[in-house]
C-alpha cells in the first residue's frame, strides 16, 4: 500500500468531481496521481474536511465521526485496495474495542471521514498503477496559475472511461 494524501478536487469539462490523491513521498509533477471521480456531495464533504470548515449542520461523514467516537471505536486508516471494471474500492480499517474490523466502502466515502479524523490514507500498488496518470502538473508558489491551467487541460483530455479494466 502507497501513503497518499489528497492533492486536490476538481471539475472535468463534463462538470463531474475528481478526487486526486497523490503519494505523499512524490513532489507535484514527478510519478503519478491518482483521479477517482466522485458525487458533488462527497465533494463538499471531503473539502469541507480538508479546510476545516464548519458545517451549519453535521454532514454524513461528521455523524459517522461522531458514532465512532461514541463506540470506543477509532479509524486506524483507509486504502483504496481495488479498482474493478472502473469501479474503485475502498477499506475503512476499524480499531474496536473487539479488535480490528474491515469494513468496504466508496473511496470517496472513506477519504472524507479519513480526512475528518486525520487517519492515513493508502492506494494498493495494483491500483495506481492501473488507473493512475502522470503527474504532469508543476506547482510553484509564483507559478500558481500556470499550473491550474496545466490541470485544467489534463481535464479536458480525460475521460472516466479511460480509467475502466
Amino acid at each position: 500500500m502507497i501513503p497518499v494524501r489528497v492533492a486536490g478536487i476538481a471539475l472535468d469539462p463534463a462538470g463531474q468531481h475528481v478526487i486526486l490523491l497523490k503519494p505523499i513521498d512524490e513532489a507535484p509533477g514527478e510519478g503519478r496521481i491518482l483521479p477517482i471521480w466522485i458525487g458533488a456531495q462527497e465533494a463538499t464533504s471531503i473539502l469541507a474536511a480538508v479546510e476545516g470548515a464548519d458545517t451549519p449542520r453535521p454532514l454524513a461523514h461528521d455523524l459517522m465521526r461522531t458514532l465512532l467516537a461514541q463506540l470506543d471505536a477509532s479509524v486506524g486508516g483507509v486504502a483504496v485496495s481495488r479498482i474493478t471494471d472502473g469501479t474503485f474500492y475502498a477499506d475503512i480499517t476499524l480499531d474496536t474495542i473487539a479488535g480490528e474490523r474491515i469494513v468496504d466502502a466508496r473511496p470517496s466515502d472513506a477519504i472524507a471521514l479519513a480526512c475528518r479524523v486525520g487517519a492515513p490514507i493508502r492506494v494498493a500498488e495494483d491500483v495506481l498503477e492501473e488507473a493512475g496518470v502522470l503527474d504532469t502538473v508543476t506547482a510553484s508558489d509564483d507559478d500558481e496559475d500556470e499550473a491550474l491551467d496545466e490541470f485544467k487541460r489534463f481535464l479536458e483530455d480525460v475521460d472516466p472511461d479511460d480509467f475502466r479494466g
